[in-house]
């Protein structure tokens, strides 16, 4: 069995090998879309009450009030519509309802098999998600939608076999209080997991409310492109000296720890300093030393040669026009 997992291995790595080695320049390929404590506290029974959490986030679906904490309990169970993913900047993608509420997971339940331990007042804090209607967005793997019979005998949605939840205390649109109470509960990422940038691929991508599909390196943190350098025959970077600064380099990222970003031309070079630099589709990319945390993106647009990247490695607002 090992043998056969390192023959295995080997003919990937040599599949992977002759994709990366594809000419660059050459534009084409599809775009798809890809815990921490932080100072929550928890009431007694460690369930919560009014948790602290990391307050309110960024997410695609608005702000508009959605509820009133524990008077509006009727909305909080509601059915979840299409699941979407939000960008956060201290936790990364987080999943939410078609409501952009935040979804949460239970360290006392179980993923396999899936089963609940959050009943009575437990349930009154922590709204189970109702399995009936739940479909997913972009982003989310259906495969990974399931559900688990409660002891009430009611069907309740699962996200990896996770069991999820709303807060009572979230009361709009992109609320993440509930986050870290009691040291068990936890917003979930959109592959079931606990969210947190530090999970995150070397790059993968997320959505962003403005941009759309954009590549994002392993904290989050938005790539851009730089006009004035060259992918065909090979990259250049023109990014040199001072531009460094404040636009610094994107390190090799190896092509297995990259998530929905195209792996044609999916490369690291040499760059005229001697440093590596990775590319994607064969153009060297960066990081903005003006987005302060993940999710900023400052750096769309300055001096009219900077762009955030597609999966595919086009500037967004210049190549996809």
């Amino acid at each position: 069995m090992k043998t056969s997992w390192r023959n295995a291995s080997l003919v990937a790595s040599a599949a992977a090998v002759l994709v990366l080695t594809t000419a660059c320049g050459q534009e084409g390929g599809t775009s798809s879309v890809g815990s921490q404590n932080v100072g929550a506290t928890a009431a007694a029974g460690g369930y919560g009450g009014v948790g602290s959490g990391i307050g309110t986030g960024t997410s695609p679906s608005a702000s508009s009030t959605v509820g009133g904490g524990q008077g509006n309990l009727g909305a909080q169970s509601a059915s979840a519509g299409k699941l979407e993913v939000s960008a956060n900047a201290e936790l990364g993608d987080v999943l939410t309802d078609s409501a952009g509420l935040s979804l949460y997971r239970f360290d006392e339940d179980t993923a396999e098999p899936p089963k609940s331990n959050c009943n009575g007042d437990c349930a009154t804090a922590w709204p189970p998600v109702p399995a009936n209607d739940a479909s997913a967005g972009a982003g989310i793997d259906k495969a990974l939608l399931g559900e688990v019979t409660r002891a009430d005998g009611s069907k309740q949605l699962t996200i990896g076999g996770w069991p999820a939840y709303r807060y009572a205390k979230d009361t709009k649109a992109g609320d993440l209080t509930g986050q870290g109470v009691g040291g068990k509960w936890y917003a979930l990422a959109p592959t079931g997991k606990k969210a947190s940038v530090a999970s995150l691929p070397g790059l993968s991508t997320r959505n962003d409310p403005n941009l759309g599909e954009i590549v994002v390196d392993k904290n989050g943190m938005t790539v851009y492109r730089f006009a004035k350098d060259k992918a065909w025959p090979e990259p250049v970077s023109n990014c040199v000296g001072a531009c460094l600064e404040k636009w610094p380099v994107v390190a090799p990222v190896s092509a297995n720890d990259t998530k929905d970003v195209q792996k044609k031309g999916l490369m690291s070079f040499t760059r005229s300093d001697g440093a590596k630099q990775q590319t994607v589709n064969c153009s060297p990319i960066y990081t903005f030393s003006g987005d302060k945390q993940a999710g900023d993106t400052n750096g769309q647009g300055v001096g009219g040669t900077w762009y955030a990247v597609r999966p595919n490695g086009e500037m967004v607002g210049v190549s996809d026009k």
